[in-house]
């Protein structure tokens, strides 16, 4: 099928209603946004939308996950994960556990995480999950230790003790209980927990429990400097399914179960929250997904996927990246994936346009429709305000407002900053007076950082455009703007496959200059295509990346778009100096302040050794 037939295939169709955005204008160039269409009716808790379910599905499978070594799947439904929390909420209740004494989980998502998690909130205890990385992939361990002094749990969970031995051995844990799934000396059988009778003290407990209660608190990334507890209300995390509800159409099947495969880990908002939550309130069954979007660890999900072949897939932009070069090379998995699969949904950066149109022929090729890319938008302290819930030929956008949510555009320098007040909002960071002081703005909206523009301003039910990070976006010495937040994926989508990431800059210089990551996979290649010589092979690549990045100056427009210059990094951005998240975003700025020494040559007034004139 050529290209132009498969632009002209018709979008599966989308279970949601059409925007219906009211736009008013504020004093000073501000600009309001809400939806007209009202939220759904919002439950009390999460624990009370799982006792629902239990009730009304209790043989539907809830969890599952599979055994170590990709082995068969293990499986929870509804109904015994209902009692199965009680009785861990007995037992932490024993253990001293409540509003004021938190669980902290250090380990990733596992079918006894959620039910840690879930019974925690039962007794009004906060669920703390922790960035796994920050125990297994540190060697200071500052970030874990931070997050533990900030919450102070009277209880921490992890799946397994031997690979949080050396983290647990850096934190005070003087009357703090451990408990694991494995059971293994230094700490409490999980099994044991889950044979406790619960008492009338857990169903008292949950007659407490309402929407200002704490269920959680989720950590910020630490892209923008030490994590921050952002505390996470029953209300908050109900109200942003009621947002969802109300947009959402009656389902074609109703006795269809929805299928999700997600790996997204449970201490961010996007996986612990929107999906995980999600799932729970439509009475769906959740894949838990061993598989990454790393190299060697993206085979898992591509098995999972042949085998879940779930309605929805949800990742970042990395993921589906690795997952369209796997389609394009095996039919059978391209058949799989689009056989029950409705939309893809992208979220924590921008799609490229190459990749944009790379799914949708593969779409085409498998059903002989396109498929519906979606995005949802938000922040560890708001949940997901915005969403795209119709059909796009295009990406990078924000969407518009859920119902419930109100959207402030500020004027910031030469930007729109998006601003947000609603039920899904947090009231401000755990004891951090003076910088509740600072993200929330005179009329009580929390200001997220990015910038957004109006697709169409005379049709504002077109949505949004992510317009960058205010903090990241620089001048040139011309005085002319650089939107790092647009133009680092454009650079990334231009040398593809060659390179993975990159960072812009130039602040207060007479052009932009970047470093770059190159692509291992593309490396290896390369190296092996010239005889296992490294240096011939990287010198390939770097001609690769100069010609691609040629080719994409000649149509970039002005300076604002063009890279003069680059060089290639050879050692990986740092999780401990904190140049990366474990959701693989890189900090332009901390990355550029630890890597000085790399940066200053890109701008030397005589061409420096490793820099690379485009």
């Amino acid at each position: 099928m050529s290209a132009d037939a498969g632009a002209q295939a018709p979008f599966k169709p989308l279970p949601y209603k059409a925007p219906d955005i009211e736009v008013t204008q504020g004093k000073g160039g501000v600009v309001y946004l809400r939806s007209r269409t009202p939220p759904a009716p919002a439950a009390r808790s999460m624990p009370h939308i799982l006792d629902e379910r239990a009730a009304m599905h209790p043989d539907r499978i809830w969890l599952k996950q599979r055994k170590p070594n990709h082995g068969p799947w293990r499986e929870v439904p509804y109904g015994k994960a209902s009692r199965m929390t009680r009785a861990l909420a007995q037992a932490l209740l024993d253990r001293g556990l409540g509003p004021d004494a938190p669980l902290m989980i250090l380990s990733g998502n596992s079918i006894e995480h959620a039910l840690m998690s879930l019974a925690a909130q039962r007794i009004g205890a906060p669920a703390t999950p922790i960035s796994q990385a920050y125990s297994t992939m540190s060697s200071d361990f500052v970030k874990l230790k931070h997050c533990f002094n900030a919450v102070k749990p009277k209880a921490i969970f992890v799946q397994t003790m031997d690979p949080f031995r050396k983290a647990l051995a850096a934190l005070d844990l003087t009357g703090v209980t451990v408990i694991s799934a494995d059971g293994s000396e230094g700490s409490e059988a999980y099994l044991d927990l889950t044979k406790v009778a619960p008492t009338s003290l857990v169903g008292t407990a949950m007659t407490w429990l309402g929407p200002d209660s704490i269920g959680k608190y989720l950590f910020t990334s630490g892209s923008t400097g030490m994590p921050k507890p952002a505390p996470q209300s029953q209300g908050q995390m109900t109200a942003q399914i009621a947002a969802r509800g109300g947009i959402e159409l009656p389902p074609d099947d109703p006795d269809e179960i929805a299928q999700t495969l997600d790996w997204m880990p449970w201490s961010h908002i996007s996986g612990g929250n929107v999906n995980f939550n999600n799932v729970m309130s439509i009475g769906g069954t959740f894949h838990i997904d061993e598989g990454r979007p790393m190299p060697g660890l993206f085979q898992t999900t591509i098995a999972n996927l042949k085998d879940v072949r779930p309605q929805a897939f949800g990742s970042a932009p990395i993921a589906f990246g690795m997952l369209a070069e796997a389609m394009e090379a095996d039919v059978e998995l391209r058949d799989a994936v689009f056989s029950r699969m409705r939309a893809f949904i992208y979220g924590g950066a921008t799609l490229s346009d190459d990749l944009y149109d790379r799914l949708q022929k593969l779409s085409v090729a498998a059903t002989g429709m396109r498929i519906p890319l979606l995005t949802m938008y938000g922040a560890t302290e708001t949940q997901g305000v915005t969403m795209t819930h119709w059909v796009l030929e295009r990406v990078g956008m924000v969407g518009v407002p859920l119902p419930g949510t109100t959207l402030k555009l500020a004027p910031v320098g030469n930007k729109m900053e998006v601003r947000v007040k609603g039920p899904m909002v947090m009231r401000g960071y755990l004891n951090m007076p003076e910088k509740n002081a600072q993200v929330f703005d005179e009329e009580g909206f929390y200001c997220l950082g990015d910038a957004a523009r109006f697709e169409d301003p005379a049709h504002p039910e077109k949505g949004l455009v992510f317009d960058g990070r205010v903090t990241e976006d620089f001048k040139l010495d011309s005085g002319t703007w650089v939107s790092v937040g647009t133009l680092r994926p454009d650079i990334v989508a231009a040398c593809a496959p060659l390179v993975f990431d990159a960072v812009v800059c130039g602040q207060d210089k007479p052009f932009i200059g970047a470093l770059v990551w190159p692509s291992p996979a593309a490396v290896k290649a390369a190296v092996e295509a010239n005889g296992g010589d490294m240096a011939r092979g990287v010198g390939a690549i770097t001609a690769g990346i100069r010609e691609k990045l040629a080719a994409f100056n000649a149509n970039a427009g002005g300076s604002s778009r063009k890279v003069a210059r680059f060089r290639i990094l050879t050692t990986p951005p740092s999780l401990d100096a904190g140049e990366i998240t474990d959701k693989g975003y890189v900090n332009q700025r901390e990355t550029q302040a630890n890597r000085a020494a790399e940066v200053a040559p890109l701008f030397a007034a005589d061409l420096a050794p490793g820099v690379v004139q485009v």
